[in-house]
């Protein structure tokens, strides 16, 4: 039986059709932004898939970057926006769908082509200015220019389309961000993309990993060093980051591993926008707007007493957690298709798809090292091994590693705490007495015990058969 929803979907497509000869593409999808249609030159921009295959799946699996979902859980229409596929530029506009108690049943979405006469100045316009911008980018691109945008950040998990929000959110606004998430899951690669979604993008984006700097050369490091401050020094004045990142983003990756000391100073900067450098009495004015990331849990170390409170409600303004790869293995396929276009392109050899089994390989495993260990599995399946699609045979010899367990072993046995430091105790015992070939009163000595506590535990251990060991001064 047809509901409602139906004819009114039908509606759309009708309308759609009529104006066939305006548009390049034209989208529908549900109240649960799930594709009901695509027009015939929606589907010849999508690489042609049957509309079958595509009707009845969420969006963002087949556009990857769709905001289709913005405009059916907001409301909002999206008048005009420009977006590319491949080459083209196009000028496309979303509309909700409502029924007539205002309700969201939907969405449509209908690109318009290029050659309308009074539309072809304003996409040559675009064009032209992408390509300024693509010149600008290679002429800057140094360490200190960002890599990533949000269109490098793929999910179509809810946590994922959840970051991409607040990606979105905090590209608005200037205030800090903290991003938590384990090792591998995309910190750096999403403070990239926030840089760039900044108005701060044409400024310097600043990276330093503070765990991987020595304590004593930190404070140095952040706010930089007056000539003649100590021996050594250089004669002309360094700069420290904060001056490096005027006017755009300093990136502090493992923010939990900053000393306390150092803390303090930075809370300083951020409250007053101010840097004092080593061995100056100077103060020096800096605008940069602080990313954060950590694998570790700050609010623990914050009751700990590690990192302190008030650099902690600072920092996390805006908090954006990243979610690991097992709590969403819906998004391998994604990524790891991602990942064998890249190194495709990085071997220069065609393509290699990623077929069910391999696909079914890599959702078994659990993925400890996230998304960095996904990517590393792609680049030795290319280096290892060849085929003309990744199998499931490429999956397993890239996994044999000791640090990649198979998926489906059997997990380590748990023992409780008395019986491992038993086991212990007991094996170091003997070891001791091994090395001091049988005598006990050295055996004994090396261990740091009395002769009569070791003769307890040898008999508790059941190593009395070394009672015929030596016992000589």
């Amino acid at each position: 039986m047809q509901t409602l929803d139906d004819d009114r979907f039908a509606a759309a497509r009708a309308v759609l059709l009529m104006v066939e000869g305006m548009i390049d593409g034209a989208t529908l999808v549900d109240r649960d932004s799930r594709v009901v249609w695509f027009n015939e030159g929606q589907l010849r921009l999508l690489g042609n898939p049957p509309l079958a295959d595509v009707v009845g799946q969420e969006i963002e699996r087949v556009i990857p970057h769709s905001r289709m979902r913005e405009v059916v859980e907001t409301g909002q229409p999206h008048p005009l926006d420009i977006i590319q596929y491949g080459e083209r530029s196009l000028l496309v506009t979303r509309l909700p769908l409502k029924d007539e108690n205002g309700e969201i049943i939907g969405a449509i979405a209908f690109a318009l082509k290029n050659s309308i006469p009074y539309l072809r100045p304003i996409a040559e316009r675009v064009q032209q200015l992408q390509s300024r911008i693509a010149r600008m980018e290679q002429a800057l691109s140094t360490p200190r220019t960002s890599r990533y945008n949000v269109e490098h950040i793929l999910g179509a998990s809810p946590a994922m389309r959840h970051v991409s929000r607040l990606l979105r959110r905090a590209g608005e606004v200037r205030s800090p961000v903290l991003l938590l998430g384990e090792t591998g899951t995309g910190k750096e690669m999403v403070a990239h993309a926030i840089h760039t979604a900044s108005s701060r993008v044409g400024r310097p984006f600043v990276a330093i990993n503070v765990a991987a700097i020595p304590e004593n050369l930190m404070e140095a490091e952040f706010f930089g060093v007056t000539p003649g401050a100590f021996t050594g020094a250089a004669r002309q004045p360094r700069p420290g980051k904060f001056q490096i990142a005027h006017e755009g983003t300093l990136f502090l990756d493992e923010i939990g591993d900053m000393p306390l000391a150092l803390q303090t100073k930075l809370l300083r900067t951020l409250q007053e926008g101010e840097v004092e450098p080593v061995g100056s009495n100077q103060l020096a004015r800096v605008d940069v707007r602080v990313i954060a990331a950590t694998s570790r849990p700050l609010a623990e170390m914050v009751r700990a007493g590690t990192f302190r409170q008030d650099l902690y409600y600072r920092l996390n303004v805006i908090s954006i957690p990243l979610p690991p790869l097992r709590e969403r293995p819906g998004d391998i396929e994604l990524l790891a298709t991602r990942f064998s276009e890249q190194k495709a392109a990085a071997f220069s050899v065609p393509v290699r798809p990623v077929t069910r089994a391999a696909l079914a390989r890599l959702s078994a495993h659990a993925w400890p090292g996230n998304v960095r260990e996904l990517a590393n599995v792609i680049e030795r399946i290319y280096a290892c091994t060849e085929g003309a699609r990744i199998e499931a045979r490429d999956v397993d010899a890239a996994m044999q590693d000791p640090s990649w367990p198979a998926p489906d072993s059997a997990p380590p046995k748990v023992q409780d705490l008395a019986t491992a430091v038993a086991e212990l105790e007991r094996a170091m015992i003997a070891d001791a007495l091994a090395q001091a070939d049988g005598n006990r009163r050295e055996a004994a000595r090396r261990l740091g015990l009395s002769r009569s506590t070791l003769y307890a535990k040898m008999q508790r251990y059941g190593l009395g058969a070394l009672d015929a060991g030596r016992d000589e001064a």
